[in-house]
């Protein structure tokens, strides 16, 4: 199929649902693509406590909430893998598995992915390795599990799954952790929570496809079932071939990249604060900075 739009957002996390709210509220007519759930690095999120209007809520919920108002403005969201962009000429183009795509403003909203512990994880998919509590958590229930990190995402998994398994050893590499003081607090009065220092994974012992336990550099073993693996991410932008650096997308004020009418917002671009108002704002300035452009060419016209 070939189709062409005003505006196309990649990504449909909070940066990217909310510039599609505000360009959509605003007259343009975007498109989301968005080859996994809605909300992105949302649905990974147990606990909400420091978002504006929200004294306590969940990552999931919070998606839901926001795709409902995606879905009564009748934003066109189609379900496909982005494969390459020709960001060259006046006309973007996007090429997705299923479609070639065509509009006037290109919004990049992929977020990150979770880093890899080792580089052929994706091998031991299904076999008890994972990236996600509240994704894969209930597959565990009443299991020896582990944790791997020390910042306030393992943190938060750890918690999450010491409520629902039976033991959980949280393994980081340093001798403290990096994450809020009130996590390390909660982690630290769990009886379950197991704490094991300035340790490394160096294999996962798998017996008929199903992890059984994970060797550690110091010659230990961890017998557990599952690990959830929580040790930072990486910007998800190799497709685009814009400027950035250490892979995360270079912006201007306007959220514009190095290319005319080719924008970026949220935890895919280079800031120095990565939280869920910051990526919600950085949407509504990118839909703000469209609306301006199309009004002022609309003028000169």
């Amino acid at each position: 199929m070939e189709k062409k739009y005003d505006v196309i957002i990649v990504g449909s996390g909070i940066a990217g649902m909310t510039a599609a709210i505000y360009l959509k509220r605003g007259g343009l007519n975007p498109l989301i693509i968005e080859e996994n759930a809605p909300g992105g690095q949302l649905n990974r999120i147990n606990i909400i406590e420091n978002y504006p209007g929200f004294i306590k809520t969940d990552g999931p919920t919070l998606a839901k909430e926001i795709y409902d108002q995606v879905e009564n403005l009748h934003i066109e969201y189609l379900f496909d893998k982005v494969t390459s962009a020709n960001l060259d000429g006046n006309e973007l183009m996007v090429t997705t598995i299923n479609n070639k795509l065509y509009c006037k403003y290109l919004v990049i909203a992929t977020g990150r992915l979770s880093k890899k512990l080792f580089k052929d994880d994706e091998r031991y998919a299904g076999c008890g390795i994972s990236y996600c509590a509240l994704c894969d958590g209930n597959l565990y229930k009443g299991k020896d599990v582990a944790v791997v990190g020390g910042g306030n995402s393992a943190l938060e998994e750890a918690l999450y799954l010491a409520n629902i398994c039976n033991t959980v050893t949280l393994i980081h590499r340093s001798d403290t952790f990096k994450g809020d003081q009130t996590l390390i607090d909660d982690v630290l009065s769990k009886n379950n929570i197991k704490c094991v220092y300035n340790s490394n994974i160096t294999e996962y012992n798998i017996e008929n496809g199903k992890l059984t336990s994970l060797s550690l550099d110091n010659n230990d073993k961890v017998y557990v079932s599952g690990l959830f693996i929580s040790i930072g991410s990486v910007p998800s932008a190799e497709v685009f071939d814009v400027k950035k650096e250490k892979g995360f997308i270079v912006v201007d004020a306007n959220c514009m990249t190095n290319i005319e009418n080719v924008y970026a917002c949220g935890d895919v671009i280079r800031k120095s604060v990565y939280q869920l108002t910051t990526a919600s704002s950085e949407g509504t300035i990118v839909a703000y900075s469209i609306i301006k452009k199309e009004k002022s060419n609309k003028l000169e016209k």
